[in-house]
């Protein structure tokens, strides 16, 4: 009995899965410290707000392109020669910030940095979906999502901490030692190569950019992220424009609230499935943005924060987990680069859609309208799940 119990248990926290998380974290802390303080150095060198959502979107552009063809390579290549790529370019990406007093220097510096990072995690979410067992793939995936939850937590805080006290050199230099860490903990992941099976006589050129079953879960991610990047592209601007001063409890509280939610989410999936975390995942999103776009105290802030960051801790992991059970093992990287783009045309659709809408209202009014997206994943999610349930159902009946 007790050896069948260990059978069930496999190992979810082995060396190279704990190497990947710490990797992850230092990755995503350098590009955490940059969110809130980037929108502050494009004013300090000039910009406007519709600069502020271009200087967000290309980063997002530039990964959105590079992630199909590291998803077509990951099938190909060894992974690991492609992981360091992606995390030198992210290297010369920070230390190029160093040098960007322009806005045109700066929107190219955030092409290069988003290429590096689309191709670094793209192999990250590639891997640790080969490491994870299949029985605890949402506990997995909601532990490793802690990393960037902790970086979601600290670099912002550490970002405005440097900003504020030191500059913005000092800044991109630290950004710039959390990526340094990065490559060398990717130096020391044994990571093997991949065996690409042949392509089906029915499989097409997209097939190796695309993959078709992780399409659903990509539109999900589209609609989140895409809220997503119209409330984090403007979330200090939001802050200076109602008189709150510490806008750095909003990042905490948010993180925070991840971090309690995500492990709890994923073994909720794994017992129950998708829908019991992801429909009410949705609506404490919901419930979050609306109490921020209200918000002009800091309790109020706070609330809005834990809303906003227990219903997000819920949905991303367990989109992705959906997206990796719905396909084939040899297909985990085209999936994961499928809904990575998506993740990313999200973001930097709605920095450069809401950044628009923001320069003829207030960031109050844009945080109200990026609501509408959630009423649009519900409705999604629930008709595609509805369809399947009857389709489901005439399987049976023809079977019968």
């Amino acid at each position: 009995m007790g050896e069948a119990i260990l059978v069930k248990r496999e190992p979810l926290w082995t060396k190279e899965f704990v190497a990947l998380i710490f990797a992850n974290l230092c990755m995503f802390l350098g590009f955490q410290m940059l969110i809130p303080t980037l929108p502050v150095y494009v004013k300090e060198i000039g910009g406007t707000s519709s600069n502020i959502g271009f200087v967000v979107g290309m980063f997002t552009v530039a990964a959105l392109f590079v992630r199909p063809l590291t998803g077509n390579a990951l099938q190909k290549f060894n992974k690991k020669i492609i992981l360091m790529i992606g995390t030198a370019i992210c290297l010369l990406a920070m230390g190029s910030y160093l040098f960007a007093s322009t806005i045109f220097l700066l929107l190219a510096v955030r092409i290069l940095h988003g290429a590096g990072f689309g191709i670094t995690t793209t192999t990250y979410g590639t891997v640790v979906s080969d490491l994870i067992p299949s029985a605890r793939r949402g506990e997995g995936m909601g532990y490793f999502g802690l990393s960037g939850t902790i970086a979601m937590a600290l670099g912002p805080l550490i970002g405005l901490w440097l900003m504020q006290t030191y500059n913005f050199t000092i800044l991109f230099l630290c950004a710039l030692s959390c990526t340094i860490v990065s490559l060398i903990l990717t130096k020391l992941l044994q990571i093997q190569k991949s065996k690409q099976p042949p392509l089906q006589s029915s499989s097409t050129f997209l097939d190796g950019f695309i993959e078709r079953k992780a399409l659903l879960p990509s539109l999900l991610i589209l609609c989140i992220t895409l809220m997503y990047g119209g409330i984090g592209s403007f979330i200090t601007l939001f802050a200076t424009e109602v008189g709150i001063a510490d806008i750095s409890l909003f990042f905490l509280c948010n993180a925070l609230a991840i971090a309690v939610t995500r492990p709890f989410s994923g073994k909720l999936y794994d017992a129950k499935g998708h829908t019991f975390v992801i429909i009410p995942g949705v609506i404490i999103t919901f419930t979050g943005i609306i109490l921020l776009s209200y918000t002009t105290t800091i309790p109020s802030l706070i609330i809005a924060a834990a809303c906003y960051g227990s219903g997000f801790g819920a949905i991303q992991p367990a989109l992705q987990a959906w997206m990796i059970d719905r396909v084939a093992p040899h297909r985990r990287g085209v999936a994961t680069a499928t809904f990575f783009s998506a993740f990313d045309l999200g973001i930097g659709a709605g920095a450069i859609i809401f950044g628009f809408i923001a320069h003829f209202t207030n960031y109050a009014t844009v945080y109200r309208y990026s609501s509408l997206l959630l009423i649009a994943f519900l409705f999604i999610y629930i008709t595609s799940i509805r369809k399947q349930k009857h389709g489901d159902k005439n399987t049976e009946k023809a079977a019968g």
